[in-house]
């Protein structure tokens, strides 16, 4: 069967920062966003980079056949809306940061769009390798710049898509051509079908059937055809004559489809074909580095950026991302001012919510205020719901306040049954606090101190292994759906020495609210600020805080906290929302 025609879904992981930080890819399974591939990195090679990387004949069944490819971060969230791992659902670049506007409509399932121009997006990974195929040195393009006449003229010039053959079959071309932009699709794909092989060595013939199998892809919604756009992209570059300008734009809407079809490392390979082919293009190095970031090779991408800055120091694409990688090497200082120039150049790619998010965490690290200046910025653009709420994956209409009673959540059974129960969730925590089931926080939130945590349910997954060490605990959460499968939240314990300080961050998502129930806390010293509230835990009771607004700890007693998290879907959102919402 026909898989679901959709894009892959990426997000990054273990940034050295605040919840929504974060590179390294982990993949993961399940439905509206099930299935994954782990992927290993494809090291860029310094030499030469030639057609022997493409495949031939991209595999058909390496396609992803479960539907949309949805990225999951491993169990290391933290209490304070952890989830420090997921950061991306969609690449670099001009975008919406609300995730699946769609979601908000209840029959809507959540899908990634089709992504933009290279300069604007990155690829993501992609669920095999292509195979290449032998072949001789590359085909020679025809190179010719017109960029010191269009100066002189003071006129920017049409890039030249035929070559002198195709001049002579133009009218053939033009003829087609007008079929596939009236949208007759299937007549234009018979005609450049019939042209490629009548004439085959035309480029622009084998460019046409490109665009109108993509068209096709499109209408058809099927993955199938999308590949078989990708390989025709490919052709095009092979042609010894093609001019360079048509080997520019086959080579790079080819890396975006497989970007769409989530095949990180012909995408990769293909940018890398392109910065050598096309050298004095700044635009094709930082689209590489982006597809350098997605690999989670970030030694890589900055490799690349530094290049870029050293050959145009006012980049702003270069720079903004350069402070984002930076930023993740817990460079704090340095990151801002690459940051805050590459937000403030406003070039292509650079208007992003992830960039402000960053750019306002460092400020805040160093105590500087304007953060909330930036933060204002990112929200009257569209990137935030408020200057407290700063959640990117997120569903519209959802009710939207920093704390929660009971009644309001819908989920009063619910913590009823936490409170009745807590001696018992208490008691076995402590029996197994000193054992290896609690993990420390590694996700650098912390200032100062020590915390750790213990995961029983993930993205809606149980963790039956940690479930066998507290087991009463587990068969009393598993009567509540609402917060077992709550696919973007966690149920687990945590524990915090005194001495520690958690920075202020905010989760990744507005799709869920968090419980916390008091199990062993000190009589002073602990609290818990939720925009500008703060309040702190008594044992025995449950508070409840929407973690995608900002929040901060402070634990300075003179013993250890213990409470448990238990996370449950945003009580707005319907069933179908939650069926079908990727998980995070």
């Amino acid at each position: 069967m026909e898989a679901e025609y959709v894009g892959a879904e990426t997000e990054f992981v273990n940034m050295a920062s605040s919840d929504q930080d974060s590179f390294n890819i982990e993949d993961v399974t399940g439905a509206a966003g099930s299935s994954h591939l782990k992927q290993e990195f494809m090291p860029f090679d310094s030499t030469e980079i030639t057609f022997d990387s493409f495949a031939q004949e991209e595999d058909l069944d390496s396609i992803d056949t479960t539907g949309e490819l949805v990225v999951e971060s491993p169990l290391e969230d933290t209490e304070g809306a952890s989830d420090a791992s997921v950061l991306y659902s969609e690449p670099f670049g001009n975008q919406q940061t609300e995730e699946a506007e769609a979601q908000a409509s209840e029959s809507a399932p959540e899908a990634l769009q089709e992504p933009a121009e290279p300069g604007a997006t990155a690829p993501t990974p992609e669920p095999a390798a292509a195979q290449p195929a032998p072949q001789s040195e590359p085909p020679q393009h025809t190179t010719q710049s017109n960029t010191a006449e269009a100066e002189a003229t003071g006129k920017k010039k049409k890039p030249k898509m035929l070559n002198k053959f195709d001049k002579t079959i133009k009218s053939e071309l033009d003829a087609a051509e007008k079929m596939r932009k009236k949208g007759k699709s299937e007549e234009a794909l018979r005609a450049f079908e019939g042209l490629v092989q009548k004439y085959p060595q035309s480029p622009k013939s084998r460019y046409g059937r490109a665009q109108t199998e993509d068209d096709l892809a499109e209408k058809m919604r099927s993955n199938e055809m999308l590949l078989k756009a990708v390989n025709s992209y490919r052709e095009v570059a092979e042609i010894p004559d093609a001019p360079a300008p048509l080997v520019k734009a086959a080579l790079k809407r080819r890396a975006e489809r497989q970007t769409f079809l989530g095949r990180m490392r012909g995408a990769l390979a293909t940018l890398q074909l392109l910065v050598q082919t096309f050298p004095e293009d700044i635009t094709l190095k930082n689209d590489l580095g982006v597809a350098h970031l997605l690999l989670g090779d970030n030694e890589a991408a900055k490799k690349v950026y530094e290049e870029v800055l050293s050959k145009a120091p006012g980049d702003g694409f270069a720079k903004v991302h350069y402070g984002f990688i930076l930023k993740s090497e817990n460079k704090i200082e340095e990151s801002i001012p690459y940051l805050k120039e590459g937000l403030e150049s406003e070039a292509a790619g650079t208007d992003d919510g992830r960039f402000y998010f960053h750019l306002g965490d460092a400020l805040q690290r160093v105590g500087d205020q304007s953060a909330y200046d930036w933060y204002e910025r990112g929200h009257k653009r569209g990137h935030f719901a408020s200057v407290w709420q700063r959640s990117l994956y997120n569903v519209k209409g959802l009710r939207a306040q920093p704390w929660w009673t009971a009644k309001e959540t819908g989920y009063t059974d619910l913590v009823k049954t936490l409170e009745r129960n807590w001696m018992t969730i208490r008691d076995e925590a402590l029996a197994v606090i000193n054992g290896s089931a609690f993990t420390a926080e590694d996700e650098n939130l912390r200032e100062t101190g020590d915390w750790e945590q213990f995961t029983l349910w993930q993205q809606g997954r149980k963790a039956a292994s940690s479930c066998s060490s507290v087991p009463k605990t587990c068969a009393l959460m598993e009567r509540y759906p609402e917060a077992t499968g709550c696919k973007r939240g966690q149920i687990k314990f945590s524990v915090m020495q005194p001495g520690t300080h958690v920075w202020p961050h905010t989760g990744p998502t507005n799709c869920r609210l968090r419980m916390h129930l008091g199990l062993v806390i000190p009589p002073d010293g602990c609290r818990i600020r939720c925009t500008d509230q703060t309040r702190s835990w008594q044992e025995g009771k449950v508070i409840i805080f929407d973690d995608s607004f900002e929040h901060e700890v402070w634990q300075e007693a003179d013993r250890s906290r213990l409470i448990f998290i238990v996370d449950v879907w945003h009580p707005d959102l319907s069933q179908s929302q939650r069926q079908t919402l990727s998980p995070i």
